[in-house]
């Protein structure tokens, strides 16, 4: 059989071809034999299938030498565990990365067929929501340029988070239906299959003479099924694996009900298995949707945590060695689970005694941390999972244990402090904090900007700094030149090139050789007219999709990003309507032109989030059909928002919004993305605004507001929003107006309880910071105002966002051949790729 010989002795293919004719052979070839299409009766649709399978040919080659390169090695592998990962559309991107755009583009001219015409109807992949998916997306692609053998393991979604349409202003939302014709870069697994168990109850063999054994037992199984995606670096160096779980019941069907008549009883099993995979995050303010969003985390870390284990003996012997041939990356939360199942797998599935299990688990994981909000650090109450995991709960139980002891004894920690440290929330219902059991049961735990990982010693992982002092460390978020510069803004992307060369598409840091033509006239007036076309891509997108027109040499002031209250949406909103106020109050100033431009998704049990979308939607409804605005102000909310259309707006921003209160943004890559496509960035100083400030330089950025210190104190001291409303008219008047009904005519109430809540408590200082950021804007107006300084400044975004040196690797991953390790170097300096974290 094929399986007993020596895989160096088999034949291998031929190298497939980059000549056009070739390839558009081929394309034929798959359009007739894949597809069953004939030439002329073939759609757009089938064009796009039958060249993704000849662009996917080409990296299969790639994706195997990758994978046999990595065995012969003994590489050490890196596993990024994330509920989220945004890659978007992946045909652009994959035929970029491999170097064959013009031969692609050619073969299929040659055939009649526009490549940009079918690369927009592939579908975006929902498998994401916000900048979580994409850190994830961009980590992925960016450990294959600089050639780290990486899987990322995640649900297969089958409708993701939603698709969002507006119904009068409101969000409604409606299930993606992206996997409904099939996915051509996936490839099923089914010998990658493990049973995944909820449930039941645990039993205890052994005992005197022979070694104590828990034997768990689950009431309820299902089949997790894996199936891959190539994920492809910059010139090919590596094809990685982004490897997707689908559950699938084990009994698809109770025959015995179906012939009794009880047709939907027969399915129940099906659908439940099912359920597991078909929503992302679902709605958690029920029980029932607890326990499902549980269920997922569960599933997903289980099958993950078992193929590892399953990969790493077929090549080593024990588990001995796995710290040293695996890192695994927590993102955030999610997959927190997966210390208490790495401990259940190591030591009742496979014999280790409980302290060698600990020490390989802890040697193994290693935790990034997205929050500092209490509410996104996820706790399960004890009972959910006792009841749904009875094995993972006495293990967590255990860990407690031990961890407190060490507490007590070797670090004299107080109650106050044991309290905190503790797995298990004692105030009020009894919960388990997933935060704290990613952060003991990992050796390395770090943030993700400068600021962030400052405020996690000080406020949520406090005590446990002081627990475990050498872990905390910082890994500034990034993001990924390829898909954010090169392909969504080619028109840019060919200027550069034109002018300092081609050597920053493999180093990004050589752009700053563009920073001495910041002062270069001539290279300005070609830099202002990409960015025009840019907005006019966008601009005829939002008369498309929306029927506004807007125009495009008005400022394109735009923010977009999940609807949250702390990313302060609302802040923007208010400011809005001050200035639409002050427009028509005082209509002989000479007032500068804006599109304000909003997009993200509110989660759906997000009252007040939904109700900043509605607000912003009636905001836009008043203020673009007054003839006394005169066309100077324009305010619009595109729906939907995923990463194509991130594609289109990115590259189209004159001035980013990055106005989170400060303190509680951890990173943001918003805002270096706007940045490298030549924006002025407005905002705090909060998550990596404050490391963007240092490298663009602060008269090429405006800030404005309290900084995260002044927020923390004004929060425990209490300060008086009411009267600082009272004391600025043009706030007072914009909230009176917003409470009052002025936009919401049909409800004059809609937006009062959103006000109150401003009035009452600002606790995302949307009043404290108010008068501040509209001072802002009108500096931003000045700056406008004068296109010479304008553009010079955002030249030099672009030029020195590379030269951000964050550091982006895990302290876990594996140092190449002849490189140093994580103390004596940083992931970004290797290859000089532009990092890692998120995009």
């Amino acid at each position: 059989m094929i399986n007993n010989l020596n895989a160096a002795d088999l034949p291998r293919p031929a190298p497939r071809s980059s000549n056009p004719e070739i390839m558009a052979s081929e394309i034929i070839e798959r359009l007739t034999y894949r597809i069953g299409k004939d030439v002329k009766v073939a759609k757009p649709h089938d064009w796009l299938t039958a060249t993704i399978l000849v662009v996917r040919d080409r990296i299969i080659d790639k994706w195997m030498e990758s994978t046999r390169k990595a065995y012969a090695n003994n590489s050490k592998r890196v596993y990024y565990l994330s509920l989220e990962f945004l890659i978007g559309r992946l045909m652009r991107d994959a035929i970029s990365n491999i170097g064959l755009m013009h031969e692609i583009r050619d073969a299929l001219s040659s055939l009649g067929v526009d490549l940009d015409v079918i690369a927009g109807l592939e579908p975006d992949a929902a498998l994401g929501n916000g900048g979580l998916g994409r850190l994830a997306a961009c980590f992925m692609e960016s450990m294959a340029t600089v050639d780290i053998p990486a899987y990322g393991y995640g649900i297969r979604y089958v409708h993701g988070l939603f698709r969002q349409q507006m119904a009068d202003g409101w969000q409604v939302e409606l299930p993606e239906t992206w996997l409904a014709h099939g996915n051509p870069w996936e490839f099923e697994r089914r010998e990658s299959s493990y049973e995944i168990g909820f449930g039941g109850s645990v039993e205890t063999i052994g005992g005197y003479e022979d070694p104590q054994r828990f034997v768990w037992k689950p009431a309820e199984r299902v089949i997790a099924m894996a199936y891959d995606t190539p994920v492809v670096g910059w010139r090919g160096t590596r094809v990685n694996t982004l490897r997707l779980w689908s559950a699938q019941p084990i009994d698809p069907i109770l025959l015995a009900a179906f012939n009794a008549g009880d047709h939907i009883g027969a399915l129940r099993e099906s659908n439940k298995a099912e359920s597991l995979t078909r929503v992302l995050y679902p709605a958690d303010a029920t029980p029932a949707g607890q326990e499902l969003r549980l269920r997922q985390e569960f599933f997903f870390s289980s099958a993950s945590l078992q193929d590892i284990l399953r990969r790493h003996l077929q090549q080593y012997p024990d588990f001995t060695s796995l710290p040293e041939k695996v890192s695994i990356q927590l993102n955030d939360t999610h997959p927190a689970i997966s210390i208490a199942e790495m401990m259940r797998l190591l030591c009742d599935v496979h014999g280790l005694e409980f302290d060698e299990a600990w020490k390989i688990t802890q040697g193994t994981f290693s935790y990034t941390n997205h929050t500092l909000l209490p509410e996104a650090l996820e706790s399960w109450p004890v009972p959910l999972l006792e009841r749904l995991l009875p094995r993972h709960m006495q293990i967590v139980y255990a860990i407690n244990a031990n961890t407190l002891l060490f507490a007590r004894k070797e670090k004299k920690m107080a109650d106050q402090q044991i309290r905190s440290i503790s797995l298990i929330d004692e105030g009020g219902e009894r919960r388990v904090r997933m935060g704290n059991l990613a952060f003991i049961g990992s050796h390395s735990i770090n943030g993700v900007s400068a600021l962030h990982t400052e405020l996690m010693k000080e406020t949520v992982f406090a005590d446990l700094h002081g627990l475990y002092p050498d872990r905390i460390n910082n890994k500034t978020n990034g993001i990924t030149p390829r898909r954010w510069l090169m392909q969504c803004n080619p028109g840019l992307t060919s200027l550069l090139r034109e002018t300092i060369g081609d050597d920053f598409l493999d180093d990004a840091e050589k752009l700053t050789a563009l920073d001495r033509f910041a002062d270069d006239a001539a290279f300005r007036e070609k830099f202002a007219e990409v960015k025009r076309l840019n907005k006019v891509r966008l601009a005829n997108t939002v008369a498309q999709r929306m029927g506004i027109r807007v125009d495009p040499s008005a400022m394109f002031d735009i923010q977009i990003k999940r609807i949250h209250e702390y990313k302060r949406q609302l802040l923007n909103l208010v400011e809005t309507v001050a200035l639409y106020d002050q427009i028509r109050s005082h209509p002989e100033l000479d007032w500068v032109p804006r599109v304000k431009f909003f997009a993200g998704k509110a989660a759906p049990s997000y009252h007040n989030a939904k109700l900043i979308i509605k607000l912003a939607n009636d905001i836009a409804r008043v203020i673009n059909n007054d003839p006394a605005v005169r066309g100077l102000l324009k305010v619009v909310f595109v729906p939907n928002y995923n990463v194509s259309l991130a594609e289109i707006m990115v590259p189209a921003a004159d001035l980013s919004e990055q106005i989170s209160t400060a303190g509680m943004e951890a990173s943001g890559t918003g805002n270096m993305k706007f940045a490298l496509n030549g924006a002025l960035t407005i905002g705090t100083l909060d998550g990596a605004n404050v490391e963007m400030r240092d490298h663009v330089g602060e008269d090429n950025i405006v800030i404005f507001g309290m900084t995260a210190d002044e927020v923390a104190r004004a929060r425990a001291e209490g300060h008086n929003p009411r009267a600082i409303i009272e004391g600025s008219s043009e706030l007072s008047q914009a909230l009176s107006s917003i409470a009052s009904g002025v936009f919401s005519p049909d409800d004059r109430s809609r937006f009062a309880g959103l006000i109150d809540g401003i009035y009452n408590s600002d606790w995302f200082m949307v009043a404290a910071d108010f008068d501040a950021y509209a001072g802002a804007q009108r500096e931003v107006d000045a700056i406008w105002s004068n296109p010479d300084s304008w553009y010079a400044k955002t030249v030099r975004n672009t030029a020195r966002m590379a030269g951000s040196r964050p550091t982006g690797r895990s302290a876990n991953m594996p140092p190449r051949s002849g490189e140093p390790d994580e103390k004596t170097a940083q992931f970004g300096r290797r290859k000089k790729d532009w990092r890692h974290h998120e995009g």
